[in-house]
């Protein structure tokens, strides 16, 4: 009995990086959709609300929504560097899988995923825990905090951009595996990875220090991420 349940496919390497790729797809859902939101709901809501209505979901409701999304967001990075820790095992071609459209597409997902998880918890959770704690010392008969405005711009610039990351990043997830590039011998990944870095880089500084320009409206930051998207994929397609 105990052989036969042992040998069931879910206690084999692959059914490992099934139930890892369970808990990333649960855990991406549950921040992506925190991440749209806050973005497609709270941020327009806040907008036409009063101040006492915005304090109150800002103490009652924002808490428990970013306790979820943070976690939401650790959760999926972890999984997800585990998945690709388990996949570059020498038994399935060790880092060489990379060098395929998969690992191009995949990696470049990956990398986008990375860089989100990264603004949740060192941008928008630290601006955030301002804002809150702001807004509990007003409450309770005390002083605003002055560092709750600018706080407050810098999570929305940040925010803003994980919507602009995550068009392209939920794209290539799919597209790995259901959506191969032709890859050639003479293909230079070194230079497509230095292209890449340095587009993704110079959107996420704005995100670090600069202004949310057009991705004021929820249509501006979904047309970004569309373009964003087909110019990533034709980088993509082009030097590969």
């Amino acid at each position: 009995m105990t052989d036969s349940i042992m040998a069931n496919p879910i206690f084999t390497s692959d059914g490992l990086i099934q139930i890892l790729r369970w808990v990333h797809f649960m855990a991406g859902i549950v921040w992506i959709g925190h991440l749209y939101y806050f973005n497609f709901s709270q941020t327009p809501f806040f907008a036409e609300a009063d101040g006492t209505t915005k304090s109150a979901v800002i103490r009652g409701l924002v808490p428990r929504a970013l306790w979820w999304f943070r976690w939401g967001a650790a959760f999926t990075f972890f999984s997800g560097l585990f998945i690709l820790h388990l996949m570059s095992q020498p038994e399935r071609g060790g880092i060489s899988v990379f060098q395929t459209s998969y690992g191009v597409l995949i990696l470049l997902g990956a990398a986008l995923g990375s860089i989100m998880a990264a603004n949740v918890w060192f941008i928008i959770w630290p601006k955030q825990k301002i804002i809150i704690a702001s807004a509990l010392a007003v409450a309770s008969g005390g002083q605003a905090d002055p560092r709750a405005a600018d706080a407050g711009a810098r999570a929305s610039v940040a925010s803003r951009t994980n919507v602009l990351f995550s068009i392209p990043m939920l794209f290539f997830m799919g597209a790995s595996r259901h959506l191969a590039l032709p890859v050639s011998p003479e293909t230079n990944f070194m230079s497509l990875f230095l292209v890449l870095t340095v587009l993704i880089l110079l959107i996420q500084l704005n995100a670090m220090f600069g202004k949310i320009g057009p991705m004021k409206s929820i249509a501006g930051v979904i047309h970004l991420g569309l373009v964003l998207t087909v110019v990533l994929y034709g980088i993509a397609s082009a030097m590969l």
